[in-house]
């Protein structure tokens, strides 16, 4: 059965259709109307917030939604008000929206830019009770997210808001290190293309800097002074999921399958585990795991607590070398780029067996994947401009045969290749073998 989520998602996308001639802009500007005439959120001012969190003694909501993201309505505020069991909750939160990045404080909001919805819950001297959002796949949400996982945070912040005092310690580590800028636009691949706020009189969707914007932005600071890309920039928070730790979408952090010989196995998680916390932080949500993981080293062991039947247990959690790098980028909005640059614009597909059989391919551990979209324009065109078409299967790059996702390839091509340099690519289109080269571009 679909949950209220999905009901709502497929609501907008069915009247989406209808309201074709109403543009982007005019959506902005209407959304801006409907939220101040509703007075319900504090539009677009933190400070505000912040000034009457700390009057009211009371916690702040923050919803960072990006309006022109068209995308992000699967957890729409409407949606949030509307809901019987959320909304008594949000009563007791001052609320606030931010519809873009501009100007946002990075050395506060730090989280996956890749999502165009995240929920940051705040104490008024701008302590991180815990953040909600999470994204795995493109089109997935309900695997990640949902209204009663959202209500379950809520709640939860409400208790630690409740303790302060005491548990204040204990959120120290939901705050990050010092950003590299303090807000987005002063990014050197933003600066003099945006302002610190969006152009509220004229292109206000093209003033608007976007969530995955800053990742660029992020990976942009090493790749223009040609340093690799470290694992923490290049797979940022990574999901669970890679330890083999499958959480319950609609709880706050409990276990709800432990997949056989994984990382998580071998901490011995149990299913119905409630993690209460990793390093020493309380959890929120799928999201404040992720906070954690993102911040733990290449190789490392995190000491998790959690609740088993009512008895408080200590886990470890010990990462292996390599371990980020099993999480996926091919959802990721940020991996347009990257395909500009590592694959000329290409985007490719796992193949099934049927298909690796007919390419000639019969070990599993080697590279068999299909190019399912070639670009067409500029720079993304680069892959259909040196000869490879729809439908070819890439079975070597660069010489190498086990790199067996597209997210290998692309982790692979922006480090250990210099713009400008070619590689050689062998694909097999039809039963032949061909041998193609391709730019490492910019």
């Amino acid at each position: 059965m679909l949950s209220r989520l999905f009901l709502f998602a497929l609501l907008v996308l069915s009247t989406t259709s209808i309201c074709v001639a109403q543009t982007r802009e005019e959506k902005v500007r209407r959304d801006r109307q409907q939220v101040e005439s509703n007075g319900y959120w504090i539009y677009n001012d933190l400070q505000q917030g912040l000034a009457q969190a700390k009057e009211s003694k009371k916690p702040l909501l923050v919803v960072l939604r990006c309006i022109p993201c068209e995308e992000c309505v699967k957890l729409d505020e409407d949606l949030m008000e509307k809901d019987q069991h959320l909304k008594p909750l949000m009563d007791q939160f001052v609320r606030v929206r931010l519809i873009s990045t501009n100007g946002l404080d990075l050395s506060l909001f730090q989280y996956d830019y890749d999502q165009s919805f995240a929920v940051f819950l705040l104490n008024a001297d701008k302590t991180v009770y815990g953040r909600f959002g999470t994204r795995s796949h493109h089109t997935l949400w309900s695997e990640d997210v949902s209204i009663e996982a959202l209500s379950k945070a809520m709640q939860g912040a409400l208790k630690l808001h409740a303790n302060y005092d005491t548990i204040k310690a204990s959120l120290k580590g939901k705050q990050g290190k010092k950003p590299d800028v303090a807000s987005p636009e002063k990014y050197p691949m933003l600066v003099g293309k945006y302002r610190s706020k969006i152009n509220e009189k004229k292109d206000i969707v093209k003033s608007c800097i976007h969530c995955h914007q800053i990742g660029d932005a992020q990976r942009d600071l090493y790749l223009r002074n040609q340093n690799p890309i470290p694992e923490q920039i290049l797979f940022q928070y990574p999901h669970p999921k890679i330890l083999g730790l499958i959480l319950d979408p609609k709880q706050k952090a409990v276990v709800k399958n432990v997949q056989p010989d994984s990382i998580a196995a071998q901490a011995f998680f149990q299913k119905g585990d409630e993690i209460l916390s990793i390093e020493g932080q309380p959890l929120l949500s799928i999201a404040d795991v992720q906070w954690v993981l993102h911040h733990a080293s290449e190789k490392d062991q995190l000491q998790a607590v959690i609740d088993r039947r009512g008895k408080q247990r200590n886990l470890m959690i010990d990462l292996p070398t390599g371990w980020k790098q099993k999480d996926d980028l091919s959802w990721r909005v940020s991996t347009w780029p990257l395909r500009r640059m590592v694959l000329g614009g290409a985007v490719l597909d796992d193949t099934t067996t049927a298909q690796q059989k007919n390419a000639g391919i019969t070990d599993e551990k080697s590279m068999a994947l299909k190019i399912r979209r070639l670009g067409k324009y500029g720079a993304h065109a680069a892959a259909r401009k040196a000869g490879f078409q729809t439908g070819d299967v890439i079975i070597s790059f660069d010489g190498k045969n086990d790199l067996l996702r597209e997210t290998d390839i692309l982790a692979y091509g922006v480090n250990a290749l210099k713009p400008g340099q070619t590689t050689a690519v062998t694909v097999v289109r039809g039963q032949k073998q061909i041998h193609l080269k391709l730019p490492r571009q910019k």
